[in-house]
């Protein structure tokens, strides 16, 4: 389904009836990444995915796409469908939208999923390397999402994996460049939301991967010291929900059912 906004169409799909559960995808990710799980999560659940700006089949929206005006697409389609409240489960950078929308709505939650994310922003070094993957990704397409998408997860689980990688990358190649684009810029350019995690009343969840390649184990745990965050963690990479998929399916649907 899609909804008009802003002089372009938003893509979400929305299935199954109960308490609203909605999946945000990471960066060149869509809502095909969620198919796996969707029959489970649709027996007791209604199940929103939205693809976010410049990704899947949603359009761009100007050339920085900021973690704020992505989360007002979750809010417009929200209220599109009349849902009040409800769980939102973001994967990476969906889980840099949720933050923000939790930031603007926080009495629209009922709980609250950082998947393989992060409530601190970026540091400078990882601006830096957010500069020069947008000039890879102009000087060669193809490679640099290659390249990206398999050093997300472990590296021994890249072989075994290779057919699922095989998968996301062709997922990925169907993300315009401006979208590649306009979502790095716009994770650079992203809030501290460590406030969230230590003040928000609704229920909290961080999956940690303690061989994720892209975020830091440590600085992960510490984020939910001192605060009523639910900590689960898994032994592999950035791909929770390739990596550790029956695991992950238990922990989101235990999480979904005692809120």
């Amino acid at each position: 389904m899609t909804l008009p906004y802003k002089g372009i169409n938003i893509f979400y799909t929305d299935e199954g009836e109960g308490n609203p559960v909605v999946l945000l995808h990471g960066f060149l990710e869509n809502v095909s990444m969620w198919d796996a799980f969707i029959p489970k999560l649709t027996k007791r659940n209604r199940v929103i995915c939205i693809d976010l700006l410049g990704h899947g089949k949603t359009a761009c929206l100007g050339y920085i796409h900021t973690m704020e005006l992505m989360a007002e697409t979750v809010e417009a389609v929200l209220n599109h469908l009349n849902i009040t409240s409800s769980t939102i489960i973001g994967h990476s950078m969906g889980g840099y939208v949720a933050l923000a929308f939790a930031e603007k709505k926080p009495n629209a939650l009922k709980g609250l999923c950082l998947m393989n994310s992060t409530a601190l922003p970026d540091t400078e070094e990882k601006k830096q390397n957010r500069d020069r993957a947008i000039v890879a990704v102009k000087q060669n397409y193809k490679t640099f999402i290659r390249i990206a998408v398999n050093n997300l997860f472990r590296p021994k689980n890249r072989i075994a994996f290779s057919n699922k990688i095989k998968d996301v990358v062709n997922e990925a190649l169907q993300t315009p460049l401006q979208g590649i684009v306009a979502a790095l810029e716009g994770m650079k350019i992203r809030k501290n939301r460590e406030h969230i995690l230590q003040l928000s009343h609704f229920k909290k969840m961080m999956i940690i991967s303690k061989k994720d390649p892209v975020l830091d184990y440590d600085t992960l745990i510490s984020q939910t010291k001192n605060n009523s965050v639910h900590v689960v963690e898994f032994p592999d990479g950035h791909m929770s929900h390739i990596e550790n998929e029956s695991e992950f399916l238990i922990q989101i649907m235990h999480f979904i059912e005692n809120i």
